[in-house]
């Protein structure tokens, strides 16, 4: 791994472990961290934000008190984001900041063998096998190497669930929907994440 991307994996485990990231004189320590455990670290908090942002926000606000709706369309529709319009948009803010910081070298996305947008389907050929073994093996995690533009890449693909009742009626009414048949803990799709490697 290289060493910016041991400085982000630094950071996450001190943030989760509630412990510094520097040694006692206040100057770096180098860690050895493998690129399995620095993917799997951004992959707890990323599968947290999301399952909470899903169960207390979505499902507790439309569903259980129906205070206000969630809408594909939620700036005209003055609604709540769905889940993965709120993951997309999340992606999309760590995206801009890595382009602005040589230190940072990770992107994640929301992927699916049925995307109701064409453009979340997989991209890569570790993606695809990434998202069929998820959805074969009913959620294990799919781990490879691949270099795309010229550049070696560490790529996981975890599997994403329909955590609340809220992630399967979308998908099973939606009007673009490839597959109507989900069911509440069904593998619906993969969350990749993808870190770069010294070559």
């Amino acid at each position: 791994m290289n060493k910016k991307n041991q400085r982000i994996a630094r950071l996450v485990l001190a943030l989760m472990l509630g412990s510094g990231a520097s040694g006692a004189n206040g100057a770096d320590e180098t860690y050895s961290i493998t690129p399995k455990t620095m993917v799997d670290t951004l992959h707890l908090v990323i599968k947290a934000g999301r399952a909470s942002y899903t169960q207390t926000v979505i499902n507790r606000l439309t569903k259980e008190e129906k205070v206000i709706k969630v809408s594909e369309h939620f700036i005209d529709d003055r609604a709540l984001a769905l889940p993965a319009q709120f993951f997309r948009h999340s992606a999309e803010i760590v995206d801009d900041n890595i382009k602005n910081n040589d230190n940072l070298d990770f992107n994640y996305a929301l992927r699916s063998l049925w995307p109701i947008r064409k453009k979340n389907g997989p991209q890569t050929a570790a993606e695809k096998a990434g998202l069929k073994y998820v959805a074969d093996s009913q959620g294990d995690t799919y781990y490879a190497e691949e270099v795309l533009d010229g550049k070696k890449y560490f790529t996981a693909v975890y599997a994403d669930v329909a955590v609340s009742p809220v992630c399967v009626s979308c998908h099973n009414t939606h009007k673009r929907s490839p597959r109507r048949d989900f069911e509440l803990n069904d593998v619906m799709g993969g969350i990749v994440i993808r870190i770069g490697l010294t070559n």
